[in-house]
């Protein structure tokens, strides 16, 4: 039966990836830190904004065409960067890329990626951003930089959420680490996974050896199984400022954009240090998980540096009336990380071009349902919501760096 027969939403896709995957691999990716808060209440913001139909419009040529950075999209939506999409699928990453170049989005690389940025550019042709974590020597972060550069990518992703490890919990439970290894705590759960054993692992095995973190520099470069005494693949740097991000500006010449933005003052300071854009996110849910939920911190950034920056977010979409949510409150697109992973997950390239599918169609729905016919008409007049101290207020405001 074929995946768009077997998963009618965007949950059928994430209980076949449940099925598929092995305990640690899935919650890996599903779930966040410490008590999962941060996900639950990402999830929880979209309930907290109703949505406010206008009726007798003539919706009948309903589009969700728009432009980011000067280039057209198909719809206002990015695939985000997911470290060991790899692990999900037999080349997992390059099946994301080509279904987000088939979907007419960008396709946003992983530093923790299993494939080289070099294939990805190669065999995916598409527009290709690059997400970039920080090393403690930063000279080999303006390698990799070059790297990207040279391959031909478009955007360079700053991810600044991250200088300190996270508290994954459930990872230590399920003896799940980045480069994997086997041991007592998730030999059964690998054994009981036959089929992804098969498919993935041993594929790997059959046609080259286990992948590698093949965007890090040699002295870092690790494999598959290569082991972690932190159970972290990245080496984390907690010294970085705005001065390291004014550097990687001088540096990269395309859209330089910093992922990880949940307050107006970082988001002023991004503009103020030479950033294009910025992407409000609270990572999934996976590092703070006391942090506000993205869309709740979207209108006051908006206000704040939607006149200067491409404003974008991500977190917790599940549904095409979450994007149109966050568009309707100044977003100028939405990431999505889980949903086409969970794609992948179930059906490679397949799945992840149905989960993207999916989003595009419900949302295009929802637009209709609210007589809507382009995305530039979608603004917080379509919004309703209990609390007043969510509605969006659009008088100009005046915050400092300070």
């Amino acid at each position: 039966m074929k995946i768009e027969q077997r998963a009618l939403n965007i949950a059928d896709l994430r209980q076949l990836a449940k099925g598929r995957l092995p305990r640690g691999f899935f919650e890996y990716i599903d779930r966040g830190s410490e008590d999962d808060d941060a996900i639950v209440s990402n999830r929880a913001a979209y309930g907290k904004y109703k949505l406010r139909p206008r009726v007798l419009k003539n919706v009948s040529t309903r589009s969700m065409g728009s432009e980011l950075f000067g280039k057209p999209l198909a719809m206002p939506m990015v695939v985000a960067p997911t470290g060991a999409a790899g692990l999900m699928w037999h080349q997992g990453e390059l099946a994301l890329a080509k279904a987000a170049a088939s979907a007419g989005i960008p396709f946003t690389l992983s530093t923790a990626s299993l494939t080289s940025l070099e294939r990805i550019a190669a065999q995916a042709p598409g527009r290709l951003w690059f997400q970039l974590y920080m090393w403690p020597d930063k000279s080999m972060s303006h390698q990799l930089v070059k790297r990207a550069q040279d391959a031909g990518f478009e955007a360079l992703v700053v991810t600044v959420d991250t200088v300190v490890a996270p508290n994954r919990e459930c990872n230590t439970r399920n003896g799940f680490t980045l480069p994997f290894s086997v041991n007592r705590r998730n030999a059964l759960d690998l054994a009981l996974h036959s089929r992804w054993l098969i498919t993935v692992v041993l594929r790997y095995m059959l046609t080259g050896g286990l992948p590698r973190l093949e965007n890090f520099p040699r002295e870092l470069e690790r494999s598959l199984t290569g082991g972690s005494a932190s159970g972290s693949a990245l080496p984390k740097n907690d010294s970085l400022s705005w001065d390291d991000f004014r550097d990687l500006r001088k540096i990269w010449q395309g859209p330089l954009m910093v992922k990880g933005i949940l307050h107006p003052k970082d988001a002023l300071a991004a503009a103020e240090h030479g950033a294009d854009g910025i992407i409000v996110s609270n990572h999934g849910g996976r590092n703070l998980d006391s942090s506000i939920a993205p869309l709740l911190a979207l209108p006051d950034i908006v206000d704040c540096v939607g006149s200067r920056l491409q404003v974008l977010m991500d977190g917790g979409i599940m549904r095409g009336s979450d994007l149109v949510k966050a568009l309707a409150l100044g977003a100028r697109a939405v990431m999505v990380g889980r949903a086409p992973l969970w794609g992948v997950a179930a059906a490679g390239q397949a799945g992840a071009a149905h989960a993207l599918s999916i989003l595009a169609r419900e949302a295009l729905r929802v637009m209709g349902q609210c007589g809507c016919s382009t995305v530039a008409e979608l603004d917080h007049e379509i919004l309703w919501c209990e609390s007043q101290a969510l509605v969006p207020d659009r008088r100009a405001r005046s915050i400092s760096l300070q």
